[in-house]
């Protein structure tokens, strides 16, 4: 990869993650977060892991992003507006960047700092080497993940889908209550009109 081309998407990638962060609509902070998995899927194709790639673009960007916003759309989530948080948690997070960012410096800016290069076996990294370990080392934390991101989407969806009783309470809709009362009223104005 040409160096201006790995700088420009390095660049890409930091924005893309700080917009996770940064925007207040959670859909944009998903597709924000679906491009940043999307250019670090680039960077490992680049470096000639071919297989690691396209398994990021295919679970990560792919299936687990849709799942991330179909949870989303079930919970009904709003862009926040006006300040949220208090003052005490900006503090402390402000905190814990800044000892974020020093760490990173000083880890960087040591002097005793070596790239060493290791040369692979042949085959590292295939689709052959990664469903051997996979299916035989990590099966079973493999079917773990398979089982929490099922119980997470069953957890999503009950809690999204509160059935209202005849007043509209326990909707997930605001709105369903101030609906159903309406209906409720003009059911019972039509029936004292036919009556009378």
């Amino acid at each position: 990869m040409p160096p201006f081309l790995y700088l420009f998407l390095g660049a890409l990638a930091i924005v893309s993650a700080l917009g996770v962060v940064a925007q207040r609509n959670p859909i944009h902070s998903l597709l924000s977060l679906i491009s940043t998995l999307l250019i670090i899927a680039i960077f490992f194709i680049a470096e000639d892991a071919v297989v690691v790639g396209f398994l990021q673009i295919i679970v990560y960007a792919g299936a687990i992003m849709v799942l991330f916003l179909f949870v989303i759309w079930l919970l009904n989530l709003q862009a926040e507006i006006g300040p949220t948080g208090h003052v005490v948690l900006k503090v402390f997070g402000s905190l814990g960047a800044a000892a974020l960012a020093t760490e990173l410096f000083l880890f960087l800016g040591a002097p005793h700092l070596e790239v060493k290069i290791f040369h692979q076996p042949a085959g590292y990294g295939s689709l052959a080497s990664l469903a051997n370990t996979l299916f035989t080392d990590y099966l079973v934390s493999f079917e773990v993940t398979s089982v929490l991101l099922l119980a997470a989407v069953v957890g999503s969806v009950a809690l999204a889908r509160r059935i209202p009783n005849e007043t509209g309470e326990g909707s997930s809709d605001p709105r369903a209550a101030g609906v159903i009362r309406d209906a409720a009223v003009a059911t019972a104005a039509t029936s004292q009109r036919v009556q009378g």
